[in-house]
């Protein structure tokens, strides 16, 4: 069977090598004969990698130790849903599925009808584009990350799942990456595509749903990789400018960029090689950020390591450069036409909005490769800190939120539209910035940071007011929306972190400590046993003024083949101060310490996360249906 699907991986291969060869015959001769005969062997190549990632899934599910990705990844008392998860839990299996999510990807595209209404020779250079890019994890595959590797002794039992990957965080977080990933690759395959066969059609209406649903995923991946590190790390905070977070952040600044870059375009006709540089740029910071992950360049808590595929992503980031500067160099450039609109115009603050998004993601790329450069000079290279990260790229953040909430007050060619309204925008940034310096509040970004998040809700309230017709369409919930939910997350994080509270204390049973309000008293350790763990639970009452507030329940467990304890958080959760509580090291029946957090507001951060992964497919467009503006 392992055999079979080593061959089904090796035959798609072929045959998406074969379909490339003649899409470049094709495209070079100029012609879209061969269309059909593409289309049939990409639907052939498909099929055969949905065999090989069922094959895979089944030797999980049937705990087939024999298989060396399935005794590595699961053992016989891995739960269900965790046991799906070794999916990609590794880097053979995380790379098969990101080749599923692609091939999917590209299937569901040739069976739209927005895939239908393209020149058939537009459709033809789509397939020169995109059947390389397949071919390459395919290659991949087979080649130094093969998950069909037979034990030549199976093991009577498998490894087990790491204790860091059992949270329901880890069952979303990786595939909603890989998905995103994977859809940026349609968007980028079509913009070369339109240039070189000049299609007549915007490639960005085309692309539309892509772009939107692609960010949406991404974005979903990385705020419950956040979630995720909140709940299972035990740090107490959601966001600690790991390697691999700043991995999939990086892309998600440009894709950002493209999704407003877009609108520019759509109204103006300006930036169209912009957003044909930015479509491919995301594709190619997405196999950066695999190259970051998988080739063991940059250390971190959940890389994977080196595997054979730095040398191979490298030359491929390359090979993607050179086309599209090549494509670029052949598209036509912008007449010169009518006066550009200058900075103060809502084009000038897309713009602007682009060069912030351009330096944050280049700060975070900076940051996460400096160990690698400072190689260059330093024998013992040491990476940035985390305050590297916030001096930098908070303000930014910060200077992004307000100018959300400014743009829509501007016309697309200059002139404010509102003056009253601006007014009342930037009053409001302004005041709450003035009370929280005349309060004395330390750090003051924090006070700009919620003066911003309010100035963007001011800004959706009073764009709703102004046009209530405009504010029930699915454009304006999409969009303005979207805004208002990053509003929410900009709160939840100027309050969450620097207004965090942590204490430690070692307790044994009976002792207590009183921090931030609180009454903190270790009442008991429980134990008990699972086949899967040994479980160490510290019960901890917390009251506040002699009333009861709930019970913290903090974790220490030992998994099956895993000597070295992990911690189990436990929180009261509020809208306000969540407490937050973890066990690190226990003396019989006394923690050595426990840590308690006092969160403020670190929810708003998850209820924005939310908004922010839902709202956006409002603006999706649906088939047949006119085009919604955007001056709301």
């Amino acid at each position: 069977m392992y055999l079979m699907a080593n061959g089904a991986m090796l035959i798609a291969l072929l045959l998406v090598v074969l379909a490339a060869g003649l899409a470049c015959l094709e495209a070079w001769h100029g012609r879209d004969r061969a269309l059909p005969w593409l289309e049939r062997t990409y639907l052939g190549a498909t099929s055969l990698v949905i065999l090989s990632s069922a094959v895979l899934l089944r030797a999980l599910l049937g705990r087939d130790f024999s298989l060396a990705y399935v005794a590595q990844y699961t053992d016989s008392t891995l739960p269900l849903f965790y046991t799906i998860t070794a999916f990609w839990a590794g880097q053979a299996g995380s790379l098969l599925f990101w080749a599923l999510c692609m091939a999917v990807a590209g299937l569901l595209f040739m069976f739209s009808g927005a895939y239908q209404g393209l020149a058939p020779r537009t459709r033809t250079h789509f397939w020169l584009f995109f059947l390389p890019l397949l071919a390459f994890f395919l290659l991949l595959l087979t080649g130094p990350n093969n998950p069909f590797v037979i034990n030549a002794s199976p093991p009577p039992d498998g490894q087990g799942l790491n204790p860091l990957l059992r949270s329901i965080g880890m069952i979303l977080h990786p595939p909603l990456l890989f998905a995103g990933y994977a859809g940026f690759a349609i968007p980028a395959c079509l913009a070369l595509a339109s240039v070189m066969s000049e299609e007549r059609k915007r490639w960005i209406d085309v692309a539309h749903n892509w772009n939107i649903a692609s960010w949406v995923l991404l974005t979903a991946g990385i705020l419950l990789g956040g979630w995720w590190a909140y709940m299972e790390l035990g740090w107490g905070g959601y966001w600690a400018w790991d390697p691999v977070e700043n991995a999939s952040l990086i892309p998600w600044f440009s894709a950002t960029a493209l999704l407003h870059t877009m609108l520019v375009e759509r109204r103006l006709g300006d930036l169209r090689r912009t957003n044909v540089f930015l479509a491919c740029l995301n594709l190619l910071l997405c196999l950066f950020a695999t190259y970051l992950v998988r080739s063991g360049v940059v250390e971190s808590l959940h890389a994977f390591g080196g595997g054979g595929v730095g040398g191979p992503l490298l030359l491929a980031m390359l090979a993607g450069i050179v086309i599209t500067l090549a494509v670029l160099g052949v598209a036509p450039r912008p007449g010169k036409g009518g006066e550009t609109p200058g900075p103060a115009s809502r084009r000038g603050a897309v713009v602007l909005l682009v060069w912030l998004l351009s330096a944050l993601g280049s700060v975070v790329l900076l940051g996460t490769i400096w160990p690698v450069i400072s190689q260059l000079w330093q024998a013992n290279p040491v990476g940035v800190n985390q305050g590297f990260y916030n001096t930098i790229c908070l303000p930014l953040f910060t200077a992004m939120a307000m100018l959300l909430a400014v743009a829509p007050w501007l016309g697309w060619t200059g002139g404010v539209r509102q003056p009253g309204a601006l007014l009342a925008v930037a009053g409001t940034w302004a005041g709450i910035v003035a009370v929280g310096w005349w309060g004395g509040v330390q750090p003051l970004l924090s006070a700009a940071g919620v003066a911003s998040a309010a100035a963007v809700t001011v800004s959706c309230i009073l764009l709703a007011l102004r046009n209530p017709g405009a504010a029930r369409t699915r454009w304006f919930m999409g969009s303005h929306g979207s805004h208002l939910a990053f509003a929410v997350i900009v709160l939840g994080v100027a309050v969450s972190g620097p207004f965090q509270k942590s204490h430690e204390a070692p307790l044994s049973p009976g002792e207590k400590f009183s921090f931030g309000g609180y009454d903190f008293v270790y009442v008991e350790k429980r134990q008990r046993e699972t086949p899967e763990m040994a479980i160490d639970e510290a019960v901890i009452s917390v009251s506040k003024d002699g009333k009861p507030v709930g019970q913290l329940t903090p974790q220490s467990r030992v998994y099956r083949n895993f000597s070295h304890p992990s911690s189990e958080v436990s929180i009261l959760f509020s809208l306000g101060e969540e407490l937050y509580a973890t066990i690190h090291d226990l003396d019989g029946d006394r923690v050595t310490p426990l840590k308690v957090n006092i969160n403020p507001m670190v929810n708003w951060v998850w209820i924005g996360s939310l908004a922010i992964c839902l709202l956006p497919f409002f603006a999706l467009r649906r088939r047949g249906a006119p085009q919604e503006g955007s001056d709301a």
